[in-house]
């Protein structure tokens, strides 16, 4: 049990440390300054996923990987575009920060999951916990260390971007991130055919 624990646990970590998810829970924290709200919604998608994952095991590799890889990359151009041209000018920062963020817990929960929930659909980090489960026989061990590595780099993620937002103008991380989104875009695209 404890070694399907960590069969799951130290692949996944390691693919999903410099994985998009990773980078799109750090924007969504610094965009809209809630990072228990993001990190509780991604929480939410992963789990989601890993379940999926450990009860599909090796099927989820014969979706059709075109459709699915496009309809991602849309997800990130389109979310990179209205990031980028919502970011606000230097003036106008200093009034926001002092507002409180202007979406609620649930709103920013819902958002983060649902990004997080379509970027990781069919993700390295999914097919490597479906096939670490059909080979382990263990699927609520290789699901809490799947779900245990995940959250635990979407809690580092949500923690640099809290840090990020305290030392750089929000409207350049939002430029950034704008533009890193239409990036994963298009390398997702890219990477479709």
């Amino acid at each position: 049990m404890i070694a399907a624990f960590f069969a799951a646990f130290g692949p996944v970590f390691l693919a999903e440390l410099p994985d998009k998810t990773m980078f799109a829970s750090l924007v969504l924290t610094t965009r809209t300054r809630r990072p228990l709200a993001v990190w509780t919604g991604v929480a939410v998608a992963f789990t989601m996923h890993v379940v999926l994952a450990v009860a599909v095991g090796s099927l989820l590799g014969r979706l059709p990987r075109t459709p699915v890889r496009l309809v991602i990359a849309a997800v990130f151009v389109v979310g990179g575009v209205l990031m980028f041209r919502s970011a606000s000018k230097p003036d106008e920062e200093s009034a926001a920060d002092e507002e409180p963020a202007p979406h609620t817990f649930g709103r920013v929960a819902l958002m983060s999951a649902s990004v997080v929930g379509l970027a990781e659909f069919g993700d390295l980090t999914q097919l490597t916990t479906a096939s670490i489960a059909a080979r382990y026989h263990r699927p609520v061990a290789v699901a809490l260390g799947a779900w245990c590595a995940l959250v635990t780099v979407a809690a580092l993620a949500v923690t640099a971007g809290r840090w990020i937002v305290r030392r750089v103008p929000l409207h350049l991380v939002q430029r950034i991130g704008g533009v890193l989104f239409v990036i994963f875009g298009i390398i997702t695209a890219a990477t479709a055919f």
